[in-house]
């Protein structure tokens, strides 16, 4: 009778240890609270229906929102937490669309952001799905609406979040936007707009901490990638960009902000017929810093600007020297070769506090067009170099 009891026991212990809690579901899908993917039918209400399930689900583990296969047209959806679960999960499989033109989005003209989500910790979003914001009509029309171009994708106030495997495409504004976040890994993902689209980055991110970028394509008409001010401990590795405006640190200080961001490593990354390479921009007059920034192991093909400091931003209008500035310093740039598609191939125009310790060492850039010659150009700037091609005039030769 004892043995009865225990061999009991240990099959209830093995069965719910399988069990969630609460509802007892974990795998929720799109479809059956009425999204249809047609491409024509607003689904806005029904993917909130289904989220609010997935969020509230009480299970051990990952709460899973399916999108199926097909084409589901959102207007402006916000996904709040905090969830239940540990871990949230929305698998995207088929095609996430924004409304066709301007007057179609609704609420008009009232929503900074496209798909956002917020205040969610254990956030996972994965492909092999695509999400298209179906800028096009922003690009051309969005100022004389009198709208603002929204953002496509904004994780905001999200700690712990993992986005894969989607393909990002043709957003009115920037595509990804990661905004208060802690504990960030962005990878595997191809980002594309027309090269001619205005402001359309690949990611911005601003006042995080610990976030990863790698193994993604990104080519669109503004920084494929762009660090801003209040980030620290922020990772680029095996990213190719182009076309667009290169990797950015900044801009910052506008308006005069006190902007500060340190710890950033770029690796790895290869730029294809860019704008500009790797840069750092900031606004006279703004303060705060920006220290111990590496670029590293970066090829260039047919870079217009290779390599860039430039403190005297001004988003294409007349500067204005300013008696303070954000401060720059801890500046490595080590194993960067390739093509510039311009005579000046290294900027350092810094603002008269000065750029200090910027440190360089095997660089290699030459002509795109065989034959001709390419310089560097410096204000300001202090440090060193060593195997540095072209020659670096303000920096001490070691």
């Amino acid at each position: 009778m004892q043995g009865f009891f225990l061999a009991t026991i240990l099959v209830f212990c093995v069965a719910t240890s399988n069990l969630v809690i609460a509802d007892g579901r974990r795998n929720f899908n799109a479809a059956e609270f009425g999204a249809i993917g047609d491409g024509q039918t607003d689904n806005s209400e029904a993917f909130l229906k289904a989220w609010e399930a997935v969020c509230t689900a009480t299970v051990r583990g990952t709460a899973t929102l399916e999108i199926p296969a097909g084409t589901f047209l959102l207007n402006p959806v916000k996904f709040e937490g905090p969830c239940k679960s540990n871990k949230v999960h929305l698998q995207v499989l088929g095609k996430i669309v924004a409304p066709r033109t301007i007057d179609e989005w609704r609420p008009r003209c009232k929503s900074s952001v496209w798909l956002l989500f917020r205040g969610i910790s254990g956030l996972i979003v994965n492909g092999p799905g695509a999400i298209d914001g179906r800028g096009s009509n922003w690009w051309k029309l969005g100022q004389t609406h009198g709208c603002k171009r929204p953002r496509a994708l904004q994780f905001h106030n999200c700690n712990h979040v993992k986005l894969s495997g989607l393909t990002h495409m043709n957003s009115p504004k920037v595509h990804i936007g990661v905004n208060g976040c802690k504990g960030v890994s962005i990878s595997n993902l191809n980002i594309s707009a027309p090269e001619d689209s205005p402001n359309t980055d690949g990611i911005g991110i601003s006042g995080s901490t610990d976030v990863h970028i790698s193994n993604s394509t990104i080519g669109t008409g503004d920084d494929c990638i762009a660090v801003n001010g209040g980030c620290s401990h922020i990772n680029i590795t095996n990213v190719t960009c182009g076309p667009g405006h290169g990797i950015s640190v900044g801009s910052l200080g506008d308006k005069g902000c006190n902007d500060k961001v340190e710890d950033v490593h770029v690796q790895n990354c290869t730029f294809i017929g860019t704008q500009n390479g790797v840069r750092i921009k900031t606004w006279p007059g703004g303060s705060g810093y920006a220290k111990n920034i590496s670029f590293e192991r970066i090829v260039l093909h047919q870079t217009k600007n290779p390599i860039i400091i430039d403190q005297h931003y001004c988003n294409g209008h007349k500067c204005t020297e300013k008696a303070v500035a954000v401060e720059l310093s801890g500046i490595k740039y080590s194993g960067v070769e390739g093509t510039s598609a311009s005579k000046q191939a290294i900027t350092f125009d810094c603002a008269k506090i000065g750029c200090r310790n910027i440190a360089m060492d095997q660089i290699n850039i030459t002509s795109s067009s065989p034959g001709k010659q390419i310089h560097a150009f410096c204000n300001n700037a202090k440090g060193t170099s060593t195997s540095t091609t072209p020659l670096v005039p303000c920096l001490l030769s070691l």
